[in-house]
C-alpha cells in the first residue's frame, strides 16, 4: 500500500471517529479535517505525537460551558437566549477568543472557532490558549438598552468562568467596542475590581491603539509578505474584499496605505463594485456608514453611483488580490474557480474559514497564494494580547509602537509558515506551514505536562 493511500485511510478512520463523538457538528468537521490532512501525515513523521496521542486530545475541548441569558426587552417582554463559551486548549497560556452574537450561533460554530484559535494563537508566539463563545442572540434591531440588559444578564453567569489568567474573552461579529464596555462594566462591579479580563475595551479604560483595525492590517501585512516572499509587492494591485464590519474596512485602509486599488464591498444583502477604486473619501463614508448609521451597502452604490448585486459576492470581479473578510464558508468551489480564471494571484483570509475546502484545493491546484484564516487574520487576536500585556503592566504603547509590535508579529507568523510549508519547485503551501507550525508549539507543551 502507497503512503498516500495509507495516509487517506487514516484521515477518514481519524474523522469517523470524531463525526461520532461530535454529531451534527458539520462546521466543527470541517475545521478539524482541514488540519488533520495536514497533520496526521506529519505525525507519521514524528511519532512522539501520535505516540502521546497528541491530535486526538488536541480536537477535544477541555470544558464547554452552556448557559441561559434570560432578558427583557424595551417592551417588557421576556427573553430566553443561549450562551456558551468553549474552553478548547490552554496548553500554552490562558485561553482567549472572541464573542459572537448572531442567530447562526451554534456549539458547532463555536467549536470550529475555538479549535482554530488554538493553532492561529500558536502561531502569534504569544502565550495564549484558545477559546470561543457567544450567543445566539439576535442584536439586529434591538435598542442601545436591549443590548446593555442582554449583556449585563450574560456576564451575570459568564463572570465565574473567565479571569485574567484564566480566560480572557475579547469581540467577534456584533460584538464591539459597546458590547465589550458592557460586559466590562458588568465584570467590574460583580467582582469590584478592575482587572484586564476582556480585550477591545475603550481606550479611556484599558484598551490598546490598533485593536480595532488590527485583523483588516494583520490580513495585509501577512498578504505583503507574502507577495514580498514571491519578490512582488502589493502597490499598484487591485483588490477584492468582502465584508464591511471592522475587518474589511481597515483591511482596505490598509491597502489604501500600500497603494492598491479596492474595488469592492459587501454586506449580508449583496456587493458594490466601484471601478473607479473606494478612495480615502469614499472609505470614511462607508466607515461612517457601517460603524455609525449602521446602514446597508446598496447605500454606498446610490451615493457614489456604481453598481450593486444584490444577493451576491464579489469573486467574480477581476483583480489581482482577494480578501474574504465577511463570514465563514463565503468562497465556494465556483467562486474560487472564477478568481483563478481572472488572473488572481493571492488569496488572504480575513475572516474565519471563508474558504471552503474545494474552493482551497481549487487555489493549491493553481499555485496561488493562499494565505488560511490561521495565519492571515491572527492580527486581531495579536494585537488583544498585546492589550493584555499593557494591562498587566499598567502601561499604554504608542500606536506607532503597537502597529511596528502587530507588522513583526505577521513576519513571524510568514516566516513560520514557509519555514514549515516550502515545497521544491512550488509556491509557499501556506496551509500546511501554519497547520504544522500552530500544531508543534501546542503538542510540545502538551507532551511536557505529561498525560493530564
Amino acid at each position: 500500500m502507497n503512503t498516500k493511500t495509507n495516509s487517506e485511510k487514516e484521515i477518514k478512520a481519524f474523522m469517523s471517529g470524531l463525526k461520532r463523538r461530535n454529531p451534527g457538528e458539520k462546521e466543527f468537521h470541517q475545521a478539524v479535517h482541514e488540519v488533520v490532512e495536514t497533520l496526521l501525515p506529519f505525525t507519521a513523521e514524528h511519532t512522539k505525537y501520535r505516540d502521546g496521542y497528541i491530535l486526538e486530545r488536541m480536537t477535544e475541548p477541555d470544558r464547554i460551558i452552556t448557559f441561559r441569558v434570560t432578558w427583557e426587552d424595551d417592551a417588557g417582554q421576556i427573553h430566553a437566549d443561549r450562551a456558551w463559551r468553549v474552553q478548547f486548549n490552554n496548553a500554552i497560556g490562558p485561553y482567549k477568543g472572541g464573542l459572537r452574537f448572531h442567530p447562526t450561533v451554534t456549539q458547532s460554530v463555536l467549536k470550529f472557532l475555538g479549535f482554530e484559535q488554538v493553532l492561529k494563537n500558536s502561531l502569534t508566539g504569544l502565550p495564549m490558549g484558545g477559546a470561543k463563545g457567544g450567543s445566539n442572540f439576535n442584536p439586529k434591531g434591538r435598542s442601545d438598552r436591549e443590548i446593555m440588559r442582554f449583556c449585563q444578564s450574560m456576564m451575570i453567569e459568564l463572570h465565574r468562568h473567565i479571569g485574567e489568567d484564566v480566560d480572557v474573552p475579547a469581540g467577534d461579529i456584533n460584538v464591539g467596542a459597546r458590547e465589550i464596555s458592557y460586559l466590562f462594566g458588568t465584570y467590574k462591579r460583580l467582582e469590584n475590581r478592575f482587572a484586564g479580563i476582556l480585550t477591545g475595551k475603550g481606550l479611556a479604560f484599558g484598551g490598546s491603539l490598533v485593536r480595532k483595525e488590527a485583523t483588516g492590517y494583520g490580513a495585509v501585512y501577512f498578504m505583503q509578505n507574502m507577495l514580498n516572499h514571491a519578490n512582488d509587492e502589493v502597490k499598484g494591485k487591485t483588490a477584492l474584499v468582502s465584508g464591511s464590519g471592522n475587518v474589511a474596512l481597515y483591511c482596505m485602509e490598509k491597502l489604501l496605505h500600500l497603494g492598491a486599488k479596492v474595488l469592492t464591498a459587501s454586506d449580508s444583502s449583496g456587493f458594490i463594485h466601484d471601478p473607479k477604486g473606494i478612495d480615502r473619501e469614499k472609505l470614511d463614508w462607508l466607515i461612517d456608514l457601517k460603524e455609525n448609521r449602521r446602514g446597508r451597502i446598496s447605500e454606498y452604490a446610490e451615493k457614489f453611483g456604481c453598481e450593486f448585486h444584490e444577493g451576491k459576492t464579489p469573486w467574480g470581479v477581476k483583480a489581482d488580490l482577494a480578501f474574504p473578510c465577511a463570514t465563514q464558508n463565503e468562497l465556494h468551489e465556483v467562486d474560487a474557480q472564477a478568481l483563478v480564471k481572472n488572473g488572481c494571484i493571492a488569496i488572504a483570509e480575513g475572516a474565519n474559514m471563508p474558504s471552503t475546502a474545494e474552493a482551497i484545493e481549487v487555489f493549491l491546484q493553481n499555485d496561488v497564494l493562499f494565505g488560511p484564516a490561521k495565519a492571515a487574520n491572527a492580527g486581531g487576536v495579536a494585537v488583544s494580547g498585546l492589550e493584555q500585556s499593557q494591562n498587566q503592566l499598567r502601561i499604554s504603547w504608542s500606536r506607532e509602537e503597537v502597529d511596528d509590535r502587530l507588522k513583526k508579529i505577521m513576519e513571524n507568523i510568514h516566516s513560520k509558515c514557509v519555514q514549515y510549508g516550502t515545497r521544491e519547485g512550488k509556491p509557499v503551501d501556506y496551509k500546511s506551514g501554519a497547520n504544522i507550525a500552530g500544531f508543534v508549539k501546542v503538542a510540545d507543551a502538551m507532551l511536557a505536562y505529561g498525560v493530564v
